[in-house]
């Protein structure tokens, strides 16, 4: 049945052993993995909790965890909650995550509330902006930030487990060892002020990995969190494939349901899309048009790169991709089978839906 992602195994597996030597071996980080780019694939889950090297297992959505927290736990990696917790979702966080990411002191509350009646200790890592303005306590509020620790350090069924720090995710800011740098000022203040050892200085996650073989990782940041650095190769700060790692893990296969020869302009008055965009033709002439059966419900049409590089993609819709096959050497037909490297967006999609079959080479 199609469409398939095809998820290479092996290559993961490359991918995992390459990001392990750089974040352990040269950077002296722990090693957290990123499950949520392939939807916590339990292919990919197991590779991960079979690797020696990992030490975390993390994802941001609580439903992913549980669907691998007991493997994780019985291979020796915590398992962590990534995107900072729903107040509504507090039981099964303390449930299926060991630890979690945190920047309200309300939810820690109601978290040490959940973990007290589980008669469980939760760990929490609190989150600080350094400006990329998505979540955590803005760095230049440092009494804002103490006062969080204090507050923290009272509740009896939590542990402060570490600060962290997300960059590029939301706001584009590259991580530098001068911005990292004040994430590690401010652990050693809260280690200093309260007599205590934090356990993680995260410094953030694909986009961060590229400071370690340059040479200008902060002393002090002792943890990584890697997804698409693992998954695809790729030091997300500057879009570089990280040394001894492969892009093409996986490839969504997608079936042709329409072969015909129309116009490259649409006729009639142009409106909006299905997406409500006004999109924009350029004049080819005629040109055999090629449809295939996925589109902007399944996968992400700027994340996909044709195998056949005589492939183009033209555009689709919510259920279809066009495709312009006219200076192919293959003669496609209906029922052809097109595959296409997928980058994060398109992988992230792929992997979420329901209507692709996904289907492992090992």
């Amino acid at each position: 049945m199609f469409p398939k992602l095809i998820i290479d195994l092996k290559k993961l597996q490359k991918n995992l052993d390459a990001v392990a030597e750089i974040t352990k071996s040269r950077g002296g980080c722990s090693l957290m993995i990123v499950t949520k780019g392939l939807c916590a694939d339990p292919g990919f889950a197991e590779l991960v909790a079979n690797h020696p090297k990992v030490d975390y297992m993390a994802d941001s959505r609580v439903q992913n965890l549980a669907s691998y927290a007991g493997m994780a736990r019985e291979k020796g990696k915590k398992t962590l909650l990534l995107r900072i917790p729903m107040q509504d979702e507090v039981s099964e966080v303390i449930k299926f995550a060991d630890v979690s990411f945190n920047s309200e002191l309300c939810t820690i509350k109601l978290l040490n509330e959940e973990a007290e009646k589980a008669g469980k200790t939760h760990e929490i890592v609190l989150m600080i902006d350094l400006g990329d303005l998505r979540e955590g306590i803005f760095f230049e509020n440092e009494d804002q930030i103490m006062d969080t620790v204090s507050e923290i350090l009272k509740l009896k069924n939590i542990r402060l487990h570490g600060i962290a720090v997300n960059l590029t995710c939301y706001g584009a800011i590259i991580p530098k060892n001068d911005n990292l740098s004040k994430l590690v000022e401010i652990a050693r203040k809260i280690e200093e002020k309260f007599d205590i050892k934090l356990e993680m200085v995260s410094g953030g996650n694909s986009s961060s990995i590229y400071l370690i073989d340059k040479g200008e990782m902060p002393e002090g940041i002792n943890n990584l969190r890697l997804g698409e650095s693992a998954l695809l190769g790729n030091d997300t700060a500057y879009e570089t494939d990280l040394p001894g790692t492969v892009g093409d893990t996986v490839v969504l296969q997608a079936q042709i349901v329409e072969l015909k020869e129309k116009p490259s302009l649409p006729i009639g008055e142009v409106g909006v899309d299905a997406f409500g965009q006004k999109p924009f033709y350029e004049d080819r002439g005629i040109m055999k048009r090629a449809i295939i059966a996925v589109g902007k419900q399944d996968t992400d049409l700027d994340s996909m790169t044709p195998v056949d590089p005589q492939v183009e993609i033209m555009g689709g819709s919510s259920d279809h991709t066009i495709l312009d096959v006219t200076h192919c050497d293959k003669e496609y037909k209906v029922g052809d089978i097109v595959s296409f490297e997928l980058g994060y967006g398109g992988m992230l999609k792929t992997a979420t839906s329901p209507y692709v079959k996904k289907e492992y080479i090992k």
